[in-house]
């Protein structure tokens, strides 16, 4: 049998904000959905890309005729050398990374074995004893990879260390359900309660994925639910009321993070060549309060920023 493997595009050593304690929080490629407001464009397809940083460039050229489908080119604008890359051209060789000497083309995503990801999670087993910590597998959709990730969590289960999932909900196939069943706890994401607001902000009905949400709650798996608050999409007290009446009602809700809209994510669609469309202001910290507020009158212990 071939040897597992998946695509990891980023692993944060030292995360305090990804379940109990210190943690090492690896993040695989790709996701079935497609939010609006997503902060890691970088994780919605399921292969390595490539990542162009224009701003390092120098023009040196040498990119262009190692690129077999010629999608590389250097154009003039106001006086300066600009990098440009024809993605629906461009398939992922990297041939034009072995020869860029400054940086400007690396690549989103590596593919790990799962012997190798563990050696790297297993450099951090001190803190994760010191803390109560561990490892939190997210994405992407840590699910589209389940027997990666059920081999993974059993490894860690046998040398003690604390497994959570981070997850859109959107579980579909057995295997994947097995992921959810077999983490210590779970980063569960609930956008939205409104069928149709939800298939327009992430392309995917929520159906899915808030009957299995009722249903890890049924056999009491411990969870975290991460709550986007993005204006103009999920921030009208309606929504939010809706979410926190749902959330109140389950037993198995540990705690729910308030996730405020940001733009930490703008520079990687720029990298990707991919359109920024998000257009909104930062939530107002009272309001933010407010809405703390509102999912504690639920009986539900809350936490801003996540």
């Amino acid at each position: 049998m071939d040897e597992l493997k998946a695509p990891i595009f980023h692993i944060i050593h030292g995360s305090f904000v990804d379940g109990y304690g210190i943690r090492t929080t690896v993040f695989l490629k790709g996701c079935p959905l497609q939010c609006i407001w997503c902060c890691n464009p970088e994780g919605q397809k399921f292969q390595p890309e490539l990542k162009v940083t224009a701003a390092k460039c120098n023009g040196c050229g040498n990119c262009i005729p190692v690129c077999p489908e010629q999608a590389i080119s250097l154009a003039e604008e106001e006086g300066t050398t600009k990098l440009r890359i024809d993605r629906q051209r461009c398939t992922n060789c990297f041939k034009c990374m072995d020869v860029c000497y400054t940086g400007a083309m690396e690549r989103f995503g590596e593919y790990y074995t799962v012997d190798e990801l563990f050696e790297v999670i297993k450099k951090d087993e001190q803190f994760y004893r010191s803390s109560g910590g561990g490892v939190t597998i997210g994405g992407g959709e840590a699910t589209c990879y389940a027997p990666f990730v059920l081999e993974l969590i059993k490894k860690c289960k046998e040398h003690y260390i604390h497994t959570a999932v981070d997850t859109c909900g959107f579980v579909t196939t057995p295997e994947g359900i097995k992921v959810l069943e077999e983490a210590d706890l779970l980063l569960y994401d609930v956008k939205g309660i409104d069928e149709k607001e939800h298939i327009a902000n992430t392309g995917v009905s929520n159906k899915v994925i808030l009957d299995n949400l009722k249903r890890l709650d049924s056999i009491g798996k411990p969870m975290f639910i991460r709550v986007p608050v993005i204006p103009g999409y999920t921030d009208s007290d309606e929504t939010l009321e809706a979410i926190a009446t749902l959330l109140g009602s389950l037993k198995s809700v540990e705690r729910v993070d308030i996730m405020a809209v940001h733009e930490f994510g703008k520079v990687k669609y720029e990298q990707l060549g991919m359109e920024y469309k998000l257009n909104v202001q930062a939530i107002p910290p009272e309001r933010q309060e407010k809405i703390k507020a509102l999912f504690e009158a639920h009986g539900l212990k809350t936490q801003l920023g996540g």
